[in-house]
């Protein structure tokens, strides 16, 4: 599955180039965007003080684009890019990839695929959703696209279906003294997590320790120019993550458009 996303990422880049090629074919996207982008996330104290987590830097690529027919949606990152690959400790190197995939069905609603992959050492996590999803926008800067869908998990600890996923993501972009900039959310909640998931068999609570949680993030996204934009956002999870207790963060993220 994580050859899923990084097919996509790919897909998605070289669709890029072809949106701009003045030879266009029936291949060529309705719209299209890639970036490079490097990025800090910094743990609020008390999240660190609960979780063991800490800050990192990363760096990644992103792309998507869309048809008639559907859009899609890809990013890889590179977390703790100057260190080791080694095992034990969250300051080690990891490698990150997420994918969806949208195929139009009728009347905004989607066949809505997505995978989520987390790689470091010792340890691996695999999202997989396939589900419905339905997209809503206006001509005013504004879109919403809310999804369900039955969740499989794949990790260190446990592989098999672990209930359901729901969601949406947001985007809404306007202007101020002539600057642009974007509002853009994500936010997912697991429920009807299978036992094992979050349950010893002596009861005791291990991982993200409920049958259900949440987790995303808030943007505020400055749109310099064509070439650059910068982005704050507010990340938060709770019983996600691999820890039980609301976690929050600050990333601070500066991109290369394509």
């Amino acid at each position: 599955m994580r050859l899923f996303s990084l097919a996509l990422l790919l897909f998605s880049l070289l669709l890029h180039a072809a949106d701009k090629d003045e030879n266009k074919t029936f291949f060529t996207p309705l719209y299209s965007f890639s970036n490079a982008n490097i990025n800090y996330l910094d743990w609020t104290n008390e999240t660190e003080n609960k979780t063991l987590n800490g800050d990192f830097a990363y760096i990644g690529l992103e792309g998507g684009a869309g048809w008639k027919w559907g859009e899609i949606y890809a990013f890889a990152n590179i977390e703790n890019p100057t260190k080791k690959y080694v095992n034990n400790g969250s300051d080690n190197l990891r490698t990150a990839s997420f994918a969806d995939l949208d195929i139009k069905i009728k009347n905004g609603f989607r066949l809505h695929i997505q995978d989520f992959y987390l790689q470091g050492k010792p340890y691996y996590v695999n999202d997989f959703v396939i589900g419905i999803a339905y997209k809503y926008q206006n001509n005013s800067g504004l879109w919403i696209r809310p999804f369900v869908g039955v969740h499989y998990t794949n990790d260190t600890y446990f592989d098999g279906n672990n209930g359901y996923m729901t969601g949406w993501t947001f985007n809404y972009t306007f202007r101020v003294l002539q600057e642009s900039f974007s509002i853009f959310q994500w936010n997912e909640i697991e429920f009807g997590r299978t036992k094992s998931f979050y349950l010893s068999n002596d009861g005791t609570k291990i991982g993200d320790g409920s049958s259900w949680g949440y987790n995303g993030a808030l943007a505020l996204m400055w749109n310099i120019n064509t070439a650059f934009t910068a982005e704050l956002q507010y990340r938060y999870a709770r019983q996600k993550l691999g820890n039980i207790p609301y976690q929050s963060a600050m990333i601070y993220t500066l991109k290369y458009n394509f």
